[in-house]
């Protein structure tokens, strides 16, 4: 295994440590006719299932990672949980005060 290799391996695990995995699930998308029998129906019959991707809701911010001001691509979940740490926003003309 070439170093390379390693160090994007070691760079990629410390991503999913601080943010979790990204990356989409797989699952079914079912599609089913009738109505239920409790509502007085014969059964909810199967018409098609198809595979689909259960995405993250991921949003790409600037972040403060180790000092440095950098882009990631995070979950609005830890976003609103406040796990993510945001630089704060500088006016450009404002005159310090002091």
């Amino acid at each position: 295994m070439s170093t390379l290799k390693k160090n994007k391996r070691i760079k990629r695990a410390k991503l999913v440590a601080l943010y979790g995995d990204t990356t989409p699930v797989t699952g079914n998308s079912v599609q089913q006719r009738g109505k239920y029998k409790y509502l007085g129906g014969n059964g909810r019959q199967t018409t098609g299932i198809s595979k689909r991707l259960f995405r993250r809701n991921i949003k790409r911010i600037r972040v403060i990672e180790d000092g440095r001001v950098v882009r990631r691509n995070v979950p609005v979940k830890m976003i609103r949980s406040g796990m993510i740490q945001k630089p704060q926003i500088v006016d450009p003309f404002a005159v310090p005060e002091g």
